[in-house]
C-alpha cells in the first residue's frame, strides 16, 4: 500500500493525507459562513412546527433532535474520522473506553464467546474477563502470533468478536491482520475489532485489512495535544449504526467542545505522525546502542520481532519507544526522574514527549512476580516523542542514563 504521509492513500481522484485531514468529511460552507467547524453548545434542538417532528421520525429530515442522539459538531468530527480511516461511518464517545465498551455491549449477549489478544489494553482485558464473564459472555486469551491457538479458539456460531491491537502496548508487536480477517472468515458471525490508536490512520489500515471495526483513543495522537478525552469506532455503516443506537441509551456521548478539539487535532495529524514517526527512529536506534539499556522495542528496528511485517503492512512505525534499562526497579525510577525534558505521565502521542515506568504507573497494584507473570518488568520504560527536537529528546535520555 502506498500509505506514505506525504503520499495520496490511494490511486486515482483520492486527496492527499494533508487535504483529506484538513477537509475531509467537513462541508465547504459551513453555519455563520465560518471557515471552521462551529461548537454548537446546545443540549436539544427547535422543530418549527409538529410537522416537521413527524417528518424527523420518518426519516424524511436529517437533523439534530437531542444531544444524546447526536450533535453537529460531533458529526463533523465522525465525518472527518471516517474519511480518514475509510471507513463508512465513524462513532466518538468520551473516551476510548467508553467506544469500546459500547460496542461490546451492541454485539454481544450472554452465552456468546470473545477472542482477544493476550497482549492488548488492559483495561479493555479487564471489562471481557472480569465485567463480560460476569454477565455470561466467555471468552479466549491468544498470543497475537499464534495462528494456530487463534484458529483452536473459535467457536462457530458463538464466537461473536474477535479483539486485535496493532502496535501493542507497550511492546509494540504488531498484528498480521491478514490472520485475523481469515480467523474471522472461519468463523461466520464474528466480527473483526481493530484497536489501533498506537498506529493511527497514518500508519496503518486495518480496514483495508480485513477489520470490520477501528477502534482509536482519541485522547492520545488524533487529539495530539493533551487537552481532550474521546474514543471513536470506524467502520461498515450496519455495525456503527447499531452501536450508535445503544451510545443513545447508555449515553455515552461526547460533548461538542471536545468534538471541536479533535477536528483541530486532525488537521495536524499527517504531520504530526510524520514528524513523530522520523523522531522516534532516531531515538530507538540511539538507545539501541547505549551502553545501561538493555533492550529495545521498537517495529523499525531490525531487532523487533514484527520489523519484516511492519515493514511491509505499516507505512510509518509510531512514535512510542519501550526500552528495558540495566538495573533494577531503583535505578530505572532514578532514570525516568532525572528526565528534564520527557514530563513524567501516562498517555501518549502529544506534541510533548512523555515518559513512564508501566510497573508503577499502570501496574502499581501488582507484585513484582505479578507483573513479570504478564510481561512487564520492572526495569521497562515507555516514552512517547512528541514534538521536540530529535537531538534535544536523545540529549535529555543521555543524562538521565548517565
Amino acid at each position: 500500500m502506498s500509505d506514505k504521509p506525504n503520499e495520496k492513500p490511494k490511486a486515482g481522484s483520492q486527496p492527499g493525507w494533508g487535504t483529506l485531514a484538513v477537509h475531509g468529511g467537513e462541508p465547504r460552507g459551513k453555519a455563520f459562513d465560518a471557515v471552521t467547524t462551529p461548537i454548537v453548545q446546545s443540549a436539544t434542538y427547535a422543530f418549527k412546527d409538529t410537522a416537521e417532528i413527524a417528518r424527523y421520525f420518518e426519516g424524511d429530515l436529517d437533523r439534530e433532535e437531542y444531544g444524546r442522539y447526536g450533535n453537529p459538531t460531533v458529526r463533523a468530527a465522525e465525518a472527518k474520522l471516517a474519511a480518514l480511516e475509510g471507513a463508512e461511518d465513524a462513532a466518538l464517545f468520551p473516551s476510548g473506553m467508553s467506544a469500546v465498551t459500547t460496542a461490546m455491549f451492541a454485539l454481544l449477549k450472554s452465552g456468546d464467546h470473545v477472542i482477544l489478544t493476550s497482549d492488548g489494553y488492559r483495561r479493555t482485558r479487564q471489562f471481557v474477563t472480569v465485567i463480560l464473564a460476569r454477565l455470561g459472555v466467555e471468552h479466549t486469551l491468544v498470543k497475537p502470533d499464534d495462528e494456530r491457538a487463534l484458529l483452536a479458539a473459535l467457536r462457530p456460531g458463538q464466537t461473536r468478536i474477535i479483539i486485535g491491537e496493532s502496535p501493542t502496548n507497550p511492546y509494540l508487536r504488531v498484528a498480521d491482520l491478514a490472520l485475523f480477517a481469515r480467523a474471522r472468515d472461519a468463523c461466520p458471525g464474528a466480527n473483526l475489532l481493530v484497536d489501533a490508536t498506537f498506529a493511527t490512520p497514518i500508519n496503518q489500515r486495518p480496514l483495508e485489512g480485513g477489520a470490520d471495526l477501528v477502534l482509536h483513543s482519541c485522547t492520545k495522537y488524533l487529539g495530539g495535544h493533551n487537552d481532550l478525552l474521546a474514543g471513536a469506532l470506524c467502520g461498515r455503516a450496519p455495525l456503527v449504526s447499531l452501536i450508535k443506537d445503544l451510545r443513545g441509551v447508555l449515553g455515552g456521548v461526547l460533548d461538542p467542545q471536545s468534538a471541536f478539539l479533535l477536528i483541530r487535532g486532525l488537521k495536524t495529524l499527517p504531520l504530526r505522525v510524520r514528524r513523530q514517526n522520523e523522531t522516534a527512529l532516531n531515538v530507538a536506534r540511539w538507545l539501541e546502542q547505549h551502553a545501561r539499556v538493555r533492550e529495545v522495542f521498537y517495529p523499525g528496528l531490525e531487532s523487533h520481532p514484527d520489523h519484516a511485517l511492519a515493514t511491509r503492512t505499516m507505512s510509518g512505525f509510531g512514535g512510542v519507544v519501550s526500552f528495558r534499562v540495566r538495573g533494577d526497579a531503583q535505578a530505572t525510577s532514578r532514570v525516568v526522574d532525572a528526565c528534564r525534558l520527557a514530563t513524567i505521565a501516562p498517555s501518549l502521542g502529544a506534541t510533548e514527549t512523555l515518559i513512564e515506568q508501566p510497573a508503577l504507573m499502570s501496574y502499581f497494584d501488582k507484585t513484582t512476580e505479578e507483573r513479570e507473570a504478564i510481561g512487564i518488568y520492572d526495569d521497562l520504560v515507555r516514552l512517547s516523542v512528541g514534538l521536540e527536537d530529535a537531538d534535544d529528546i536523545i540529549a535529555d535520555l543521555a543524562q538521565a542514563l548517565t
